[in-house]
């Protein structure tokens, strides 16, 4: 039965709930009075259930599906602004016991290299994403109790934040690991950790199961109940995702709505960060193998409709896509991206790129500098901001704020002035010409007068060498 309170996996992610949604879009996707009053229901920018999500994913009037697009655009400029977050993924070790048929990672593979980054190994590559710019990381390991267990992860974290180097500071971490115990989430929280991560990369328990045939990440629940043990140790920004291709992208969409839902229902709020990652080609895993891959068409119509059915989440973008098709979810919905980013154990260290422990391949493998220019050229801000986390504004705090609208007065500021930081530090002649364009425009946008002058102040005070300020 469904319950979106539940504490269990199969009665808050439903298949019977699931299969008659999908059954009842398909009857109403092009319902035309019905999309109007769903249309009219999302333009109040509230969200909309994942029923009514799906059928504005179904439809396939020309009319309405412009009409989505733009309320998309829309929202997105109304809670984030032409702002866009920078991260970067560090891969600590690919060591894992799982057997997941989409990931090179898992045991059987005899061709990669394992890798685990010792901890003046992790303090190289911590300087190395320092020196381009980074202050905010997302990091990951394989799912190893023997080689990755907490207290490795706990001790990266301490000598992330123990790093100093010239100008350079690593803000937020981020971390993605395996599913684990209320009381190792305590420890993380404990750490200092931004948001938990934890792709379901499928919610079909079915396939689920089958693409994950050994090791403990094949158990359903265990996996898919995670984030209510995360958010009980005290992880109050919680990370969702879903690897599309690996199942219809209709189910995994319905899916993904639906653990958003639960855990607004059971804890008050929802997810901080949805991710959308697509299944991508990696060392012995074809990526052709998989017939539910979803065109670039239909991914950024996804990103749209989940733009408008959680218009208060972070939506997040990695270099598995193109630049093309980055460029194409960012107007509709993409609010975080990685840039600059390697997805193999240490490949921040080498001088040349090392593919051979990456976990999939990076297809815009642009250097962070172009990659802010790129943005900068489109009229984005790029931020390195971290101010809320720093500031305690987390979980319902901070949705309270994005809520009112208030964020503006915070993360237009904090966005400017990180990103004048970085301009300042790491960036080449040509972005920081673009980038102080952009800076200067943007500062009229600040609502608040108050705060407006003060981050203008602040700006001239980081051109003459101050750092780290924040509202």
């Amino acid at each position: 039965m469904y319950d979106p309170k539940s504490s269990k996996a199969e009665e808050f992610i439903c298949d019977s709930e699931i299969r008659e949604t999908l059954a009842w879009a398909d009857a109403h996707k092009n319902d035309r009075p019905l999309l109007e009053e769903i249309l009219a229901k999302a333009g109040n920018h509230k969200g909309v259930s994942h029923r009514e999500a799906l059928v504005l994913l179904d439809c396939t009037l020309g009319d309405v599906n412009q009409k989505i697009f733009s309320l998309a655009r829309e929202i997105k400029q109304r809670f984030y602004g032409n702002r866009i977050v920078m991260f970067a993924p560090l891969y600590l070790s690919n060591y894992c016991v799982n057997g997941c048929t989409y990931c090179p990672y898992h045991m059987k593979n005899k061709t990669i290299p394992r890798r685990k980054l010792s901890q003046e190994e992790i303090k190289a590559e911590v300087i190395a994403l320092q020196d381009i710019g980074h202050k905010r990381l997302a990091l990951e390991t394989g799912e190893h109790p023997v080689m990755n267990p907490i207290e490795y992860v706990l001790d990266s974290i301490r000598t992330i934040y123990a790093i100093k180097h010239k100008n350079g500071a690593i803000r937020r971490v981020n971390v993605n690991i395996a599913a684990t115990t209320v009381e190792n989430y305590r420890k993380l929280k404990e750490a200092g950790i931004g948001t938990y991560i934890l792709f379901q990369e499928t919610y079909n328990k079915k396939n689920y199961e089958q693409l994950h045939p050994t090791g403990p990440k094949h158990d359903y629940a265990w996996h898919t109940e995670a984030m209510d043990r995360a958010m009980e140790g005290g992880i109050d920004d919680v990370g969702c995702g879903v690897l599309y291709g690996l199942t219809t992208c209709r189910y995994d969409f319905v899916g993904q709505l639906m653990h958003a839902e639960h855990l607004e229902a059971r804890f008050g709020v929802g997810p901080h960060t949805i991710s959308v990652p697509r299944i991508r080609p990696a060392d012995d895993i074809d990526a052709a193998s998989f017939p539910d891959a979803v065109s670039d068409d239909m991914f950024e119509k996804l990103v749209a409709v989940l733009r408008i059915a959680v218009p208060y989440t972070g939506i997040i973008i990695s270099t598995r896509e193109s630049k093309k098709a980055r460029e194409r979810v960012l107007a509709v919905g993409v609010s975080q991206i990685s840039g600059g980013s390697r997805t193999s154990v240490g490949g921040y260290t080498k001088e040349e790129r090392c593919d051979e422990t990456a976990q999939f391949d990076v297809n815009d493998q642009r250097p962070l500098d172009e990659v802010i220019r790129w943005l900068l050229e489109l009229g984005y801000i790029p931020s390195f901001c971290t101010a809320c986390y720093r500031e305690g504004r987390t979980g319902d705090r901070f949705m309270s704020l994005l809520k009112s609208g208030q964020i503006a007065n915070c993360c237009q500021p904090n966005a400017l002035m990180t990103l004048q930081e970085y301009l300042e530090d790491y960036a080449s002649p040509e972005t920081k010409a673009a980038g102080e364009k952009v800076i200067a425009a943007e500062l009229t946008r600040i609502p608040n007068e108050k705060v407006r002058a003060i981050a203008a102040e602040r700006i001239e005070k980081i051109k003459s060498g101050e750092r780290d300020f924040r509202f």
